[in-house]
């Protein structure tokens, strides 16, 4: 990837003819295709890719949100001399579209005015079908979450039953796994010489298919797409494969059968260098959205992340129930100081900003290198945990250089506080021995409250998931505010939780529940396990296995088993009384129905104790609600 960096000014990309002929253009290189209305900002994945294929001298032209029902908004800029990128935006289009219970969300962060209905369902499949109904044989790349994550025959929620890989519903030539940056840029440069994109199968960090007799010798096959229909164990094997393979290091070739036709996955590419991540996030993004969708009052999703700064990526975390691992990797990278102190700055000349710099984070914002040093010339373990469910001995754990950067940047002319909200991975604080991280932490960079995410109590459920025992949590909220006292602050801790994660029993609900009480939580509202393509949790939830043991994991399925397991997240709410009274009937927990300190509930029809509950949940600061 060489980014020549041309000194462009701050100017969109072209979205229509007009736009594409006041630059001189008689035509574009390449057409984008994004389910998201156009926000130019380096938080926008359709925004870094484009701006890449920029740098790279390359004319491109901006379709979002087309009308997938004509032909006119994909002919705005006719046939492109070397191809379409197309994505589904940020999120996959149905998280986008659905709620946990299939129920049709009311608005679109990602849309002009928060409007719902901009996008198709499976957006990346209706565009590229409608691109190749009208251009044919142009050559079609596709990437994102959307196609990232769903580039395996995978379990699909809401038609709750396997669907074969995107590449093949898509009708697409390549998919771009992955944060897309390199690939991206050897593509274009490919088919800029000349290439054929049915000749492009060497690059790293993308998949194609070919006949069954033109299989490549390298690499491992896993179950086909035949198989894994017919038999959950064989799709459990199946994702155990995927995603032990995810590691641009040691990970394989991945081969997968459908029908006549092998998807083949090639490695993951190579993680951004810091000098590369430098480039990448030293382009003119406009660093707002187009202002086209200033009349529909803009766009939602731009106002979490406009003063916001990504310093890193991957996580060596690697929950089970996170996209992460799968498709931005769980090798760590990061920017230099430079970099991101220069993007502070930025920031504080914009005329909107009032002197907050929302966060300094990432996928998580506490991890700035690799987790152990083998990991750079061996890369990550196989089928293990960094941190779950204890640290691993290899471990090193330092917030030196990332507390340097926080300092500087808090210290810049009108900046007046510099808020990390972005998650912090607390069982890896706690391993570092120097507390000045923490210190300044509590004392300078929280907004009120610190969310963090323990998901559970459960060591049986935190097992499932791939997260630490509920005791790490325990030794960080002691200290966190014995912190916030010695400064005089009043601060909250606002653990997310979850229900019905694979594993999750109504005992373990109720353990849940003992716990909420038993830390003087009152969360309003509560979060589903939610099953999205291509992790380790969803693969859980479909097979009723654990892919890397194959032995069976109760899941609650039924409306009525989640509803009972969130209404215990919520016991003290009246609404609630009778699932809960019904779920701890049905878990054996009899002793929670009363009077006494311990107990969840009162017996039927003591209305002083509901009363009581109520008004304590008044009184209580409330956990805020769960982004999904």
């Amino acid at each position: 990837m060489t980014m020549k960096m041309n000194k462009t000014d701050n100017k969109f990309l072209p979205i229509s003819k007009e736009d594409m002929i006041a630059r001189g253009w008689d035509s574009v290189d390449f057409v984008y295709v994004s389910g998201d209305a156009y926000v130019d900002h380096p938080s926008f994945g359709a925004s870094i890719i484009t701006r890449v294929l920029e740098a790279e001298g390359f004319k491109v032209g901006f379709i979002s949100q087309p009308d997938w029902n004509s032909d006119t908004d994909f002919k705005v800029f006719g046939k492109p001399k070397l191809g379409f990128f197309v994505s589904s935006g940020n999120i996959d289009s149905m998280v986008a579209h659905y709620t946990v219970a299939k129920r049709k969300r009311n608005t679109d962060a990602y849309s002009p005015g928060g409007k719902m209905g901009l996008r198709p369902d499976r957006a990346v499949i209706v565009y590229c079908n409608k691109i190749r109904e009208i251009y044919g044989d142009v050559p079609i790349i596709i990437g994102g979450l959307e196609a990232s994550l769903r580039r395996f025959a995978h379990y699909d929620y809401w038609d709750d039953k396997i669907r074969p890989s995107i590449l093949f519903d898509s009708k697409a030539d390549l998919i771009s796994f992955g944060m897309g940056e390199k690939q991206t840029a050897q593509i274009a440069q490919r088919l800029n010489s000349g290439e054929s994109i049915n000749e492009i199968h060497d690059i790293k960090g993308t998949c194609y298919a070919v006949p069954v007799t033109e299989t490549p010798y390298s690499g491992v096959e896993c179950p086909s797409y035949e198989n894994v229909l017919k038999s959950k164990r064989e799709y459990a094997i199946s994702c155990r494969i995927q995603q032990d393979e995810q590691d641009h290091i040691r990970g394989k070739v991945i081969k997968q059968r459908h029908g006549k036709m092998m998807l083949v996955q090639n490695m993951p590419m190579e993680p951004l260098t810091t000098e590369e991540l430098d480039k990448v996030y030293s382009l003119p993004y406009a660093r707002t959205y187009h202002p086209s969708y200033e009349k529909a009052g803009g766009v939602p999703g731009i106002a979490e992340v406009e003063f916001s700064i990504t310093h890193n990526r991957g996580c060596f975390g690697g929950c089970n129930f996170c996209s992460i691992a799968f498709h931005q990797g769980r090798y760590v990278t990061s920017r230099s100081k430079e970099s991101i102190v220069n993007e502070a700055k930025l920031l504080t000349q914009l005329d909107s900003f009032k002197g907050y710099i929302h966060d300094v984070g990432g996928p998580t914002a506490n991890f700035r290198k690799p987790s152990c040093n083998g990991q750079k010339s061996k890369g990550l373990c196989k089928g293990k945990k960094c941190l779950a469910p204890t640290p691993c001995p290899a471990l090193v754990s330092n917030h030196e250089e990332y507390l340097d950067i926080l300092r500087e940047i808090r210290n810049l002319p009108k900046v007046k506080k510099v808020f990390i909200r972005s998650g912090i991975r607390y069982d890896y604080l706690l391993c570092d021995k120097n507390d000045e991280f923490f210190k300044e932490l509590v004392k300078y960079h929280v907004s009120g409250q610190l969310k963090v995410a323990p998901e559970h109590c459960s060591a049986a459920v935190l097992d499932k998931m791939g997260k630490p025992h509920i005791k790490a949590y325990k030794e960080f909220s002691k200290k966190y505010f014995t912190y916030t006292k010695s400064i005089g602050k009043e601060q909250y801790l606002v653990p997310y939780l979850m229900s019905s994660h694979p594993g999750a029993t109504l005992r373990d609900a109720v353990e849940l529940a003992e716990f909420i009480k038993s830390e003087k939580l009152h969360p309003e509202q509560v979060q589903d396990f939610y099953p999205t393509p291509g992790t380790i949790s969803t693969a859980m939830y479909y097979t009723e296995l654990d892919p890397y043991t194959l032995e069976p994991v109760f899941v609650a399925k039924t409306p009525h088993e989640k509803a009972m397991q969130r209404a215990l997240m919520q016991y003290f709410n009246p609404k609630n009384y009778d699932l809960v009274y019904e779920a701890l009937k049905k878990a054996g927990r009899g002793d929670l129905i009363g009077t006494s300190p311990k107990c969840l509930i009162a017996p039927k029809n003591n209305t002083s104790f509901k009363r009581m509950n109520v008004s304590v949940q008044k009184r209580t600061k409330p956990i805020q609600k769960r982004k999904k």
